[in-house]
């Protein structure tokens, strides 16, 4: 296995999506590629239909979908990939509410990191009011929810769709 030093670690970037509107994640996802290059796995659309969290803000029957990108980030990149994305949901603000979240992180061998704006417990400041969470850690040969775990993020269909990701990243390393 190639080694990569602390000083130079390279992580797989992944964003995740709520939306009602398709046109909307297209434009996004256009946008998003143009800064991260090139897309090499994006899941099918998944109803996000988990919580109702996002419903008054959103509204109903919402969707789901990932990307990953090939071009691989320095893990210090994370808070300043989320600052990015929250500037981006405000291009496509109606009526003071957004239309889409967009939700970044990372894979590497041992785990999926998520970013966020809410400290709680078992986050960790980053940097400029962003966080991150260890959502999933890979033990033996998949991942695994912690106990914190978003329900989403515990389901069989997300956790085969990280793995798949993680599958993406780990020849490159």
């Amino acid at each position: 296995m190639k080694k990569i030093s602390k000083n130079n670690l390279k992580v797989k970037l992944i964003i995740g999506f709520i939306y009602q509107d398709e046109a909307v994640f297209m434009k996004a996802r256009q946008l998003l590629k143009k800064m991260f290059g090139k897309i090499d796995f994006e899941s099918v659309q998944i109803s996000f239909d988990c919580t109702d969290y996002y419903e008054p803000e959103m509204g109903k029957l919402l969707k789901r979908r990932f990307v990953s990108f090939s071009k691989l980030i320095p893990i210090e990149d994370l808070y300043r990939i989320k600052l990015c994305t929250n500037r981006l949901e405000t291009k496509f603000l109606a009526a003071k509410c957004r239309r889409i979240n967009i939700d970044p992180g990372y894979i590497d061998l041992a785990k999926l990191v998520l970013a966020t704006t809410k400290d709680y417990a078992h986050r960790i400041f980053l940097r400029k009011g962003i966080f991150a969470e260890i959502a999933l850690s890979f033990r033996g040969n998949s991942f695994s929810p912690n106990d914190w775990t978003y329900p989403d993020y515990r389901s069989k269909e997300y956790i085969d769709i990280f793995n798949q990701i993680r599958n993406l990243y780990a020849p490159r390393c």
